[in-house]
């Protein structure tokens, strides 16, 4: 006999709310690299930016 373990089923149950619940919370030093980490990748999208723009205008600039 099949049994049917679909998402409504007592047979998934645990597996969902194990999906639902983290491990264990961030700690206070996993956020704050969190944080770090997108602030570097906001700069390193700036610098990109900032380097493309002066290559664009000195070739634009021929005294």
């Amino acid at each position: 006999m099949l049994v049917d373990t679909g998402p409504g089923k007592p047979e998934s149950w645990p597996r969902d709310r194990r999906a639902e619940i983290p491990a264990e919370p961030p700690t206070p030093l996993k956020v704050e690299n969190a944080a770090l980490r997108k602030k570097v990748r906001e700069l390193e999208e700036e610098r990109e930016t900032l380097r493309r723009a002066a290559k664009h205008l000195a070739g634009e600039t021929r005294w």
